[in-house]
């Protein structure tokens, strides 16, 4: 399920052969020069030679697995807008989350079509709190798949580690996300601003709202707007993922946006700046973890920062700048590299000077 809205790039599919696909940078870059990374997100599905695991997914390895701290998600309303509030609940096995996924509490309810199940979730996100299994360390990914292996996608972000002996979980590693019915991710853009690549191992599908990144400023804007007083207190708010707003409320702000469904067995693409949001239909399994590539180091040198949490992602944009901006490396060491967001739309000259 694809769909447009207020004239905003579509989100494209993309279906590569094997040869295609076996070199996972060069297959971004293919996608980008089709401009994929206009619409924010992209949908890959792979060929049928690629098998990340062979064992089934109901398998001991899987379902023994710990989640450390799954996540209550309560979603408030106050004053016409929605809020994400996570409560950290104790762990438990994959199989006992799965259980609780399946039980008629938390199960996915009976449904028409997708559409019927996006009104079901619109009208429902205040009540009965799923549980969402996020944020886990870890890949269920065969460790022999040497293509398109969340785990090792062998991008320019390895040079974190490599140059820092930076390891960051869930960033430079992969993470595994348990959902259920109901469990969504607010409006966020990646750490740094980074690519972010997600795969659906097992059940039901996510569906995935996105604002193209040309759009990112006034996405942020109207979110200022809307939640004052998480605003005053960091600009940089929305990297907290509290924000919680429903398509009708984008429409209302004329904020262009579009909506996809990705199924077991494909996979997600964000791109830089590219805002994103959405929700599990059912119990799922999917990995996922951030990427990088030359045209992402300008987003990252202009990345927004949280600085009022000890644990908000940011590292050195040192090793980048050096290695694929070199004429502006004393520049950037100095501070004197000066420039906007490569999506700001008010600063003609930045544009000018990096086309």
């Amino acid at each position: 399920m694809s769909s447009t809205n207020n004239s905003a790039p579509e989100i494209m599919i993309f279906r590569p052969t094997w040869d295609e696909f076996k070199n996972f940078s060069s297959y971004i870059e293919v996608m980008e020069s089709q401009g994929a990374h206009k619409a924010g997100v992209a949908k890959v599905i792979p060929p049928p030679e690629w098998i990340p695991r062979k064992k089934n997914y109901d398998e001991d390895d899987i379902m023994s697995m710990i989640i450390p701290s799954p996540i209550r998600q309560a979603v408030e309303r106050t004053k016409g807008i929605f809020e994400l509030i996570n409560v950290y609940e104790k762990a438990m096995t994959v199989a006992e989350f799965r259980i609780k996924a399946e039980s008629e509490k938390y199960k996915t309810p009976s449904h028409l079509n997708y559409g019927d199940l996006e009104r079901n979730f619109w009208k429902n996100v205040i009540n009965n709190s799923p549980l969402y299994g996020a944020d886990v360390s870890g890949s269920i990914t065969d460790e022999d798949v040497d293509v398109w292996n969340i785990n090792k996608l062998g991008t320019i972000l390895d040079y974190v580690n490599e140059d820092y002996g930076l390891t960051i979980e869930g960033v430079n590693t992969a993470y595994l996300y348990f959902g259920m019915w109901k469990t969504s991710f607010p409006w966020h853009t990646e750490d740094m601003d980074l690519y972010s690549i997600n795969y659906i191992h097992y059940g039901y599908p996510k569906t995935w709202y996105a604002v193209p990144p040309e759009h990112g400023h006034r996405l942020e804007k109207v979110a200022n707007e809307m939640y004052p007083g998480y605003a005053s207190i960091c600009p940089a708010f929305l990297r907290h993922k509290i924000a919680v707003i429903s398509p009708t409320q984008l429409k209302k702000k004329c904020i262009p946006f579009n909506k996809i469904t990705q199924e077991q067995g494909e996979f997600m693409i964000t791109f830089p700046f590219g805002y994103h949001a959405g929700y599990n239909h059912g119990f799922n399994i999917a990995e996922s973890t951030n990427f990088a590539t030359p045209r992402w180091v300008e987003y990252g040198k202009r990345a927004s920062q949280c600085h009022c949490r000890p644990d908000s992602v940011k590292f050195s944009m040192d090793t980048f700048v050096k290695r694929f901006e070199p004429e502006k490396y004393e520049l950037w060491l100095k501070g004197n590299d000066i420039g906007a967001h490569p999506e700001d739309p008010s600063c003609t000259y930045f544009r000018w000077a990096h086309t």
